[in-house]
């Protein structure tokens, strides 16, 4: 049998995860979003993290309680796991209706982030555009969530969101046209999400919104952490000043119960 893990007991899943390093996981454990299966609430032996699109396991893989949570999920998925053991019971449990690709995973050193070179993105803003802080009526600015509902789409409120999240938006002729916002948050920092509507891409936008956030991340003491999904991020990354640390398998699972 599996139990979902109120916020303010997912401390005692914290154990299982400690060779993941993952800040979305954090942003669960801490009780900031997501939600947490497990076999046990007091001592987990296997354990399920959702966030967003993601979905996190560890511990035992071969137990039955295992099984089960592979099976708790919805629809359109993305699996993380961290062993061998799991990947292969992911493989043969969603046979057939599972893709396994790459994402690529970053250091986590605040020393790679350099504050002036951050700040000459800035001054390139092309004339005509307007980089802003997301602001309450910004985060509801319907053109903020047709360039991507993952900008706040974790947090519990538009409200929550202000309170805890933290983002940057670029607007040409006063629609939000490109954002770099925190799609997760954790103690120690943000996950961040970035997108551009395709028709503005190119133009450096997502840099100098990328560059507005890192900056205020650091200024507040906390760390703007960077994972990619594919090899333009990974360039845009590295172009900030990230350093790539490993790709690592993700699995895409499209479960309909």
């Amino acid at each position: 049998m599996i139990y979902e893990v109120d916020s303010n007991l997912r401390k005692n899943l914290c154990s299982v995860f400690k060779n993941i390093d993952c800040t979305l996981i954090l942003s669960c454990l801490q009780g900031h979003m997501g939600k947490a299966w497990a076999d046990d609430i007091e001592k987990p032996t296997v354990v399920q993290v959702i966030v967003g699109v993601f979905a996190f396991y560890a511990g035992d893989p071969n137990s039955k309680e295992a099984e089960e949570l592979l099976y708790n999920l919805p629809e359109n998925i993305l699996v993380i796991v961290d062993t061998e053991e799991w990947k292969k019971r992911i493989e043969i449990i969603h046979k057939g209706r599972m893709e396994k690709f790459q994402r690529y995973r970053f250091k986590r050193d605040i020393k790679n982030l350099d504050v002036d070179h951050l700040n000459t993105f800035l001054s390139t803003l092309p004339e005509g555009y307007e980089l802003k802080k997301i602001d309450k009526s910004l985060a509801k600015n319907p053109s903020l969530q047709e360039l991507s509902e993952d900008f706040t789409s974790q947090f519990k409120s538009i409200d929550d969101y202000i309170n805890i999240g933290i983002g940057f938006c670029i607007l040409h002729n006063e629609k939000i046209v490109s954002a770099a916002s925190s799609y997760s948050v954790y103690d120690e920092g943000i996950e961040i999400e970035v997108d551009t509507l395709p028709e503005y891409r190119r133009k450096g936008l997502a840099t100098i919104a990328a560059a507005a956030l890192i900056l205020d991340c650091i200024s507040k003491g906390k760390y703007p952490s960077w994972d990619a999904a594919n090899l333009e991020s990974v360039k845009l990354a590295q172009k900030l000043g990230y350093v790539l640390k490993e790709p690592y398998d993700t699995y895409y699972v499209n479960y309909i119960r």
